[in-house]
This record gives structure tokens, sequence and C-alpha cells, in this order.
């Protein structure tokens, strides 16, 4: 894990972590070919900051805070953050070709900006929202109509013989998400999808898995208020219904040594997700922050993969409860312990423990040590194996027939790995 003081001059990373702050795989290339002395002038670095300016087509000024919450500039018209700029800037302070260095006029302006944005965001984020009781009811009826009407469909298709959603294309699923997605039930159109493309890819027993959890899913809602509190919360989620953020800071917080297992960004035309995970060195815990980003828009860059923050996080509820919300950090730690790692065995125990709470799972988080990976394989010295999703040469390659820790996102399909120690190395995948 990485060294870095809470206060006061941050220790280089490695070379690894950098580029695990890479929006893309291009972007690590692009960075790797401009570390160069010769394109930098105007570096250093103080505190939390590391600055310098590149030249390019133009001359670019980049600068990093590298504090609790990262933050990233440069002037070049690139929209990717960190942009290849910023990531060289940083392979160049890993490499300790940055010396430390009193903030120039540019450096110390941005700083400023950057802690008045902090301050703004800060207020907002502490300021209540207020709803409005009929708001409330009206969305709460329109989301009862729209799981209703999926209730139907879901019968007729049975009745219809479930073959025939094998021959019908995209459209009719198409169709009854949007309809869920005007009835706010956005979560139930995520799994319509879902089953879209078990209908489409001709697997039956993945199509009736996903009939019968969509047909759970809709049951369950017009039970909701018999249900348990966790498993209904659960229900509400699944269903796409929102949870406030005061609601959810207003719960115990559980406090923690979080070690940055790892980054997974997911993007399309509409909307851009960042799932980063999470778990605590002392609880075992595991935990995900999820942020979000409009389109043109950038990821927030909270967590550096590799570090361990002090934290207190609250959750979101459940039966299974796995993602959360800061709601305090003290700062990145100095000499952390490693998070405890499973078996092979008990991540697949964990993965049945949470799937027992919340059906409707796609995946889980597991990290694993002790395991030899092959293409299709993490397997353990007495032959012990976990499935791989695909195959996955970057990470037998890293590994070099070496014993290693793997941290992952396992599901149906098997375990896609997320990021890999080979000793104190980290590799992101």
């Amino acid at each position: 894990m990485t060294e870095t003081e809470v206060a006061g001059t941050i220790t280089p990373w490695s070379a690894e972590q950098v580029l695990a702050l890479a929006p893309d795989v291009p972007a690590q290339r692009a960075a790797q070919l401009l570390v160069g002395d010769s394109r930098w002038s105007d570096s250093g670095s103080a505190g939390e900051l590391v600055w310098g300016r590149i030249r390019g087509t133009s001359e670019y000024q980049t600068i990093a805070e590298l504090g609790e919450r990262p933050a990233f500039h440069c002037s070049c018209p690139s929209r990717k953050v960190p942009c290849k700029h910023v990531l060289a800037l940083l392979l160049r302070w890993a490499n300790r070709k940055v010396a430390t260095a009193d903030e120039p006029g540019w450096v110390h302006d941005w700083s400023m900006r950057q802690a008045a944005r902090n301050a703004r965001r800060e207020g907002a984020a502490a300021k209540p929202r207020e709803v409005n009781p009929k708001t409330v009811a009206r969305r709460a009826d329109r989301v009862a109509a729209g799981m209703a009407e999926l209730d139907r469909w879901l019968v007729d298709q049975v009745a219809g013989g479930v073959a025939n959603l094998t021959t019908v294309g995209y459209e009719p699923f198409d169709t009854l998400a949007a309809r869920l997605v005007d009835a706010q039930a956005r979560g139930a159109a995520g799994l319509v999808r879902r089953l879209a493309g078990a209908a489409v890819s001709g697997d039956p027993e993945r199509l009736v898995t996903e009939l019968g959890l969509l047909r759970l899913l809709a049951a369950g809602y017009a039970r909701i208020d018999e249900l348990p509190a966790p498993l209904a919360a659960t229900v509400a989620s699944r269903v796409g219904l929102p949870v406030s953020r005061e609601e959810v800071l207003s719960t115990p917080p559980v406090a923690d040594l979080w070690a940055v297992l790892g980054i997974r960004d997911e993007i399309d035309d509409q909307l851009s997700s960042r799932r980063t995970w999470l778990r605590g060195c002392g609880t075992g815990r595991m935990a995900m922050v999820l942020s979000f980003a409009g389109p043109g828009q950038s990821l927030a860059n909270d967590f550096t993969p590799g570090t361990v923050v002090e934290a207190d996080l609250c959750f979101y509820p459940g039966a299974t409860p796995l993602r959360a919300l800061v709601a305090g950090r003290a700062g990145v730690v100095k000499d952390p312990p490693d998070p405890p790692a499973d078996s092979v065995v008990g991540a697949l125990d964990s993965w049945a423990a949470a799937l027992a709470g919340d059906p409707w799972l796609d995946r889980w988080p597991v990290l694993v040590a002790g395991v030899h990976p092959t293409l299709t394989h993490l397997v353990e010295a007495d032959g012990t194996a976990l499935p791989l999703r695909g195959e996955h040469w970057p990470l037998v390659g890293a590994a070099g027939g070496r014993a290693c820790r793997v941290m992952g996102e396992y599901g149906p399909g098997g375990l896609r790995p997320v990021s890999a120690w080979m000793g104190d190395r980290m590799v992101d995948l």
C-alpha cells in the first residue's frame, strides 16, 4: 500500500498507482510518451500540490492536488480527467523528477479557486432539501401503476410461451423499459433491458432466470409494506426509488481504515458511472462509493487506488448493504495495514450470503489471496479455482507465475478482475 502523509509533503506514488487514475488505456499510453525532461518547465511540488508546464501544440499549465479529494487541472482542450498531461506530470513525480519548490502565482490562484469550489460543494451537500408530500404521493402512484403493468406483461409472456421472447428482438423490451422509466421505476427498467439481453442471446436458462427475478420484484413491490424493513429497502432500491443523502447520512456511520481496492468506470452516451471499491481493514466490510457524471462532465476523483483512507461511511439501507456515502474522512493513512483477504471458498460464501439478501445482484466485490492466475481461473495451491469472465492476459502477465492477491467483481459469469497485488505492487486491470 502507498505511504502517504495525512498532512505535509506527500510521498510519491508508484507509476502503477498513477496509471490507475487514467480514464482509459490510450491516455495511459500517451502519458508515458510525455515524461521526457525536454518538454517540461516550471515544475515543482509543495504539500499536496504538484505542477508543471508542458510544451505541446501550445504550452499547457498542469496541476494535480493530491489530498483526500484529488483534483486535476490542465489548460489543454482535452475533456479527459485526468488528461495525458496530468498523468505525465504525475509519472515524473513518481520517478522523483519533480523537486520541492514554492508555488508560482498561477498555481496559488488555482489552489484558492479549488478551495472555494470545495467549500461551496460541501455547503450545498449539507443543506437539507425540502420534499413536497404531494410530489412523493404522485410518484408512488406512478411507480405502482408501472410495476402493475410490468406484472401483467410478465403473465402475458408466460401464457403465450416464453420461447416467443427469443424471436421478437429488442423493440418490445425497449418499449416496456421506456414506460417504466416514465413511471419513475428506472431500476425495473434496467432489469427489463437485462432480460432483453438474455432473450436475444438465445440462452433459455438465463432467460427463465431473468423472468423469475422480474416477477419476484413485481410481487415484492406489490407487498412492500408487509416485508421486513431491510428487504423492503432492497426491493425499493431495485425498483428505482431514490434514497436521499440526508436519510443515508442520518444512519450510524462505520468508522474504519478503508483500503481503496480499485475503480471501475462504465461510460455511455447518456450517463457515466464510477464504482470505487473499498474494504475496511478492521471490519473486513466491503463498500462501494458510486458517482455519476452527465455528458461532457468528468467523474469524481475522490479516491486513489492503492491508498488507505481513514473515514466514516454511512451505508444505504438494504438486506445486503454495500453502497455507501462518505460521512467524514481524516485523510490518507501512512503505513496502513493490509485489508483482510479471503480464500476462494470464502469469496464464494460471501457471494452466496449477499445473493440471499438481494437476489437481483449482478456483481459482488471479492478480494482473494494466494491465487495463481491462469487465462480462465484463479487457482489456489490445492487446486481450488475461481472462474474468470473471459481471458485475462494482462493479469497473467503481471503475475508472472507468482501467487498474488486479486480484487474483482464476482457475478454469475465469474470474476471480472479490477486490480491485483504482486507483493506491495498494485496493478490496475
